[in-house]
């Protein structure tokens, strides 16, 4: 049952980048406070990767399951930042935002690693 969760997780964060990312913020985040568009990314897709790795959990927690579903998360990315220069008319894709998103997937995919290697 807990399975399906982080599916349904996985799936609404892989909804909320995707509509977040095409669609237009005059105004910004509308939050009062100013945080870097690469914190963002580096964080979202950090939870992105997590969500994912949860849902498909590899049973032998293997290096080769984990590195291709993370590989996933960044083919994800760009196709995103790819789709943002092309539909969008005030946002571009940017290098940088590509550079932030393997960050947080690295970031997650390392934690992963190292917490699940340590609980089995």
């Amino acid at each position: 049952m807990a399975r399906n969760y982080f599916f349904y997780v996985a799936t609404l964060l892989t909804i909320a980048i995707a509509v977040g990312s095409l669609i237009s913020l005059n105004n910004g985040l509308g939050i009062g406070v100013q945080i870097s568009d690469k914190i963002l990314h580096a964080f979202g897709y950090c939870l992105l990767t997590t969500s994912w790795l949860l849902t498909f959990k590899p049973k032998t927690y293997q290096w080769k399951s984990t590195f291709s579903l993370g590989t996933a998360v960044f083919i994800y990315g760009i196709i995103i930042e790819i789709l943002q220069g092309i539909f969008t008319n005030n946002r571009q894709a940017d290098l940088y935002d590509v550079f932030a998103n393997f960050a947080g997937i690295t970031v997650a995919t390392l934690f992963f690693m190292l917490v699940f290697k340590k609980i089995r």
